[in-house]
């Protein structure tokens, strides 16, 4: 977090609440024109694929108020979340990227090339 981020919110945010991942949610303390200013301030590195659906819908404005602590709760289907791994060595490339030897399987021979007539 930059030092103007932990002024601002300092200054002018309440803490509204935190999520699984240790990310905290704020609003502004006044009343601004239009709607009021919502953010989060991550813990560790601010990656946007950390916040949970819940908070993200109140983030964006889709629900008034803030989470119950029963809905922050992740469900028995639910992943564990992964984070974004693009740019890594992690990252997934599919079979047949040059990154693994460049072999494609071989076409089925269902798609036909368009031609101009």
């Amino acid at each position: 977090m930059t030092i103007g981020t932990r002024v601002y919110t300092w200054l002018n945010g309440t803490l509204v609440g935190t999520d699984e991942f240790g990310n905290k949610y704020y609003r502004n303390k006044k009343k601004l024109q239009g709607r009021e200013r919502r953010w989060v301030v991550y813990r560790g590195v601010s990656e946007a694929s950390k916040v949970p659906a819940e908070w993200h819908a109140w983030l964006h404005h889709t629900v008034s108020e803030p989470l119950t602590e029963e809905a922050t709760q992740a469900k028995q289907w639910q992943k564990e979340h992964l984070p974004n791994l693009t740019g890594t060595t992690n990252a997934y490339f599919p079979q047949g990227d040059a990154r693994h030897g460049g072999q494609r399987a071989r076409a089925t021979g269902d798609y036909e090339a368009w031609q101009p007539e």
